[in-house]
């Protein structure tokens, strides 16, 4: 599940895409650098290439699933059918999720992504914690258009809750993978991924998150998330609030506030953020960070002026900002924060 230049290239491409397509539905001038069919194949292309990957590869037929390239990929494609008007997934998406749903029916029987005996320790419980975590997002979010939880989308959430740390630091949370690639598997992923186990709960249909059987445990994720949201990175405190907006009361209206209020106090002259500005972070080759508003964040603050948190300093800043993204943010390059990249592309 290693990160790679390719994986932020297609997570920002998902974000960019679903928010484009979602938000800018009036009437408009066609602009010929937003081109959704070019997007479209763009992902498919990237999630056809991973599950063929040969890395990727794991037992009984399926493959990794990446916080980087398969979840923003699983997410954000239905939104982007949705504006194609396609009436069925697209093939790499109906394999995706067909992976997901086997490896969740043989959860006790397929083997961790990283196993300790050939990653050492703690590798396979970090991979079962981010893979139970993921899996039950990715079938929360198909299964949310539907209004109905399917029994594999329970069966996920069955593998998620017993793995759920009870004690010490990471009480409420989960162990997740570490290789020290910023922001998805480094040492303060632990929040990140708690967040998106309030993002599935919050996701699931049916009146999931009110199910008795799991309030202890929604508590003690609560209780780590409201804990952590006033001192994690900018990154996490953004992913939590993405997670509030699904699961109600996760956060206090003055912790909701105080995470708008960080952003705002990001925003380039520009209009945009850079993803660097979203936590202290430090390259493994010991390039400086770019700083320039970058497509990755831009998508993030999307995420949220969509859900209600105006993030953007003023609405002439929004507009213009608004203005750019209905081009599908076609001029922000996406930045690595692993290395300096040998070449830049655009999302």
């Amino acid at each position: 599940m290693k990160s790679s230049a390719a994986g932020s290239v297609t997570f920002a491409v998902c974000v960019g895409a679903s928010l484009v397509a979602a938000r800018f539905t009036h009437a408009r001038a066609p602009a010929p650098s937003w081109n959704r069919h070019a997007a479209a194949a763009y992902l498919d292309g990237r999630a056809e290439w991973w599950l063929h990957w040969p890395s990727a590869a794991r037992d009984h037929d399926t493959s990794c699933i990446s916080c980087h390239t398969a979840v923003p990929y699983a997410l954000a494609r239905p939104a982007l059918r949705t504006v194609l008007g396609e009436r069925d997934p697209a093939a790499p998406e109906r394999r995706l999720l067909a992976n997901v749903v086997r490896r969740v029916r043989l959860w006790k029987d397929v083997e961790p992504f990283y196993p300790d005996q050939t990653r050492g320790l703690p590798k396979t419980s970090e991979s079962r914690g981010t893979e139970a975590v993921l899996n039950a997002l990715i079938l929360a979010a198909r299964d949310a258009p539907t209004g109905a939880l399917t029994d594999d989308a329970r069966q996920a959430f069955d593998n998620l809750w017993p793995l759920q740390f009870e004690a010490g630091d990471l009480k409420g949370a989960w162990a997740w993978l570490n290789f020290h690639y910023e922001p998805w598997e480094s040492s303060d992923s632990p929040y990140y991924g708690a967040a998106l186990a309030a993002l599935a709960v919050g996701s699931a249909p049916g009146g999931y998150a009110s199910r008795p059987e799991i309030q202890d445990r929604l508590k003690l994720l609560r209780d780590y998330l409201e804990h952590g949201a006033d001192t994690e990175s900018l990154f996490n405190r953004l992913t939590v609030l993405w997670a509030a907006t699904r699961l109600p009361g996760l956060l206090t209206p003055a912790q909701r506030r105080a995470i708008v209020d960080a952003a705002v106090g990001k925003q380039q002259d520009d209009g945009g953020w850079s993803t660097s500005a979203l936590g202290s972070w430090k390259r493994a080759d010991a390039t400086a960070l770019d700083t320039a508003s970058d497509g990755y964040a831009v998508g993030r603050r999307q995420v949220h002026e969509r859900r209600g948190h105006r993030v953007c300093r003023s609405r002439a800043d929004e507009r213009a900002l608004d203005d750019d993204c209905s081009l599908g943010c076609s001029h922000l390059p996406v930045l690595s924060l692993q290395h300096q990249p040998r070449r830049r592309e655009n999302a």
